[in-house]
């Protein structure tokens, strides 16, 4: 007999706030992604986070990364614009997609 215990049944469908963090996450990688493909974008991010290309996978397994792409994308207002318009999203989902994966009370 098997025990149950806390793990997800692959049955189920994973619950609202599991759903809203995987589509946050999805979005960060998205936008990882449009910034990758623009050096002077890459560039900026690579310098404010202090990661290098060599250490950036290993860097994307960490928490909050993908919290830090997205604040990378809405700091500067011109690339997330762009980004929007090129991926065809309402540039406030990237700051939902913060909030889901930082809500406020887990921020300091």
């Amino acid at each position: 007999m098997q025990n149950g215990g806390n793990r997800s049944n692959p049955g189920k469908a994973a619950g609202p706030r599991e759903a809203a963090k995987e589509s946050a996450e999805a979005l960060a990688i998205e936008v990882l992604g449009y910034i990758a493909a623009d050096p002077a974008a890459l560039e900026g991010f690579m310098s404010l986070s202090g990661l290098e290309i060599g250490n950036l996978r290993a860097a994307a397994a960490e928490p909050g990364f993908f919290v830090g792409v997205l604040d990378f994308l809405a700091s500067n207002e011109a690339l997330l614009l762009a980004f929007a318009a090129n991926a065809g999203r309402d540039p406030a989902a990237i700051l939902r997609a913060r909030h889901v994966l930082a809500p406020p009370e887990e921020m300091i």
